[in-house]
């Protein structure tokens, strides 16, 4: 597979045209971004891990019945995957709450929800990714009911699986974003990353925090806690 030139860079990564149209190649940086962009800094070797643990979960849940735009890991940064046109719905899955629900609510983090939450985000850089429901999403023609109903059934299958199996490796799933795109024919296939970039993860027994927030919070050992996730992904799934 031959790679290209560059089409997009964004917050995470770089993404290549191939010499197959339907097909790209996606390079994980290093960078690392915050509350909209506005707090900049790099975590050494996080492209490196946010492409392996993406690969790994993808492939995990493609087995579980969630399509994904995964082809196949290139290198330790690049993966080339499906062409999608990604659709601007940003999708956030709580189990507990933490961030900015906790803040915009105002409770308390940690408190366990009976049932697994769904939030919309209107993926808009420029408007701050603004909050929106179903009724919005339709008016903006960002996706069809169909697709929106899609979206939400493979956004809970991925929390039930991905629950499951960070709980296996002593970890607790708190939230995490999703973001699904299009193939040529129009089918939703899970698309972007999931990664602690978009996860936040917590140690089962200590409560530590094992993902970005670490960085966002000026916490420290935020290499470290990448490391560490990695580590207990790997132990689980051989490598």
């Amino acid at each position: 597979m031959t790679k290209g030139e560059q089409l997009y860079e964004g917050k995470a990564k770089k993404v290549f045209a191939t010499d197959d149209p339907e097909k790209l190649i996606v390079d994980y940086k290093d960078d690392a971004t915050a509350f909209n962009g506005l707090k900049k800094g790099t975590i050494r070797g996080k492209g490196v891990i946010n492409n392996r643990m993406s690969n790994a979960l993808m492939r995990m849940l493609e087995s579980k019945g969630v399509p994904t735009h995964f082809i196949e890991e290139l290198s330790e940064r690049e993966t080339l995957v499906k062409k999608v046109s990604i659709v601007p719905l940003e999708v956030i899955i709580r189990n507990i709450s933490a961030g900015s629900f906790a803040k915009h609510y105002g409770v308390e983090e940690g408190i366990v929800f009976d049932a697994p939450t769904i939030e919309f985000s209107y993926k808009n850089d420029a408007l701050g990714d603004p909050l929106l429901n179903e009724y919005h999403a339709l008016a903006l023609k960002l996706a069809t009911k169909e697709e929106i109903e899609t979206i939400k059934k493979y956004s809970f299958m991925v929390n039930e699986v991905l629950k499951e199996f960070w709980l296996s490796c002593g970890v607790t799933l708190v939230d995490f974003k999703l973001e699904f795109g299009r193939l040529s024919d129009g089918t939703i296939v899970l698309a972007d990353e999931i990664s602690p970039d978009t996860c936040r993860l917590w140690d089962s027994k200590t409560g530590e925090k094992l993902d970005k927030d670490r960085f966002r919070r000026d916490l420290g050992g935020v290499e470290d806690a990448y490391q560490e996730i990695m580590g207990r992904l790997e132990k689980h799934i051989g490598g």
